[in-house]
């Protein structure tokens, strides 16, 4: 059997030596993303909150591993990985498109062991429960690259070798989008906080209300400038708004014998 250190050091990046941070922040990429993605968030949160971002297969120092092409397998490898962390210091969620979704179900996850995040940041992607997402028309590589080129995130991909070697992941990750359907349950017990980019083709400031349905703890929504990744050029802001909702006062986790309205 795979011990619980290993597992958790699989899945889980840190940009540095370990921190005495009182509270760390878990990140969770982007389609096609790998942890490095958040390395300027990391250094704009130090050293006030330690950084560690899921390192998903298929990608960078896990390259040579298949990539996972279901939404809630990522998510139960997540939550496994951070219930095997020797560390107990509170830690929050911040996934970003994708990584909003698995970040999402990772938190329902937890709930059920009794580990609650003290908060779920979501950025850039639609609450699942309005049953809005990716079509099927995003099943070709052309389709594909030019979906990212038309978020904001493709430059690098106009090179056929990067391209080729960020395809793998693209795909399984479009795959994990489309096969995955959002099922009701309970609510989750911590806040959250929903952010997205004045100009996102894909989550529209209109529509990050609909994530705070899913707690039974007050949230609230932030919109930044910018596009899909508006988190590429408002780092500073978006670690500001970030250490603002995970200050003492702020609202956070209920105990796990709350239950759902």
């Amino acid at each position: 059997m795979t011990s619980r250190a290993p597992l958790a050091e699989t899945w889980l990046r840190r940009f540095g030596p370990p921190s005495d941070a009182a509270l760390r922040l878990v990140c969770l990429p982007h389609a096609g993303g790998g942890a490095s993605s958040f390395h300027s968030l990391a250094q704009a949160l130090g050293p006030r909150v330690e950084v560690l971002a899921v390192q998903y297969p298929g990608r960078q120092d896990r390259r040579h591993e298949p990539p996972l092409s279901r939404l809630t397998e990522l998510a139960d490898r997540t939550a496994e990985a951070l219930l095997a962390t020797p560390d107990a210091a509170p830690y929050a969620l911040f996934g970003h498109s994708l990584g909003a979704l698995v970040g999402y179900e990772t938190a329902r996850r937890l709930d059920r062991a009794g580990a609650t995040p003290h908060r779920l940041f979501v950025s850039a992607r639609v609450a699942p429960s309005t049953g809005a997402g990716p079509t099927d028309r995003l099943t070709g590589d052309d389709a594909l690259l030019a979906e990212v080129r038309r978020l904001g995130g493709g430059d690098a991909l106009d090179d056929p070798e990067v391209a080729a070697l960020a395809l793998p992941a693209l795909r399984a990750d479009y795959q994990a989008l489309r096969s995955y359907t959002w099922t009701a349950g309970p609510a989750l017990r911590c806040p959250v906080t929903a952010l997205t980019g004045t100009d996102d083709p894909l989550c529209g400031p209109g529509q990050l209300a609909d994530w705070l349905r899913l707690s039974v703890v007050p949230g609230r929504t932030r919109v930044f400038p910018g596009g899909h990744f508006y988190l590429q050029d408002r780092v500073t802001e978006v670690a500001r708004a970030v250490l603002a909702d995970l200050a003492p006062g702020t609202p956070s986790a209920v105990p796990a014998r709350a239950t759902a309205a």
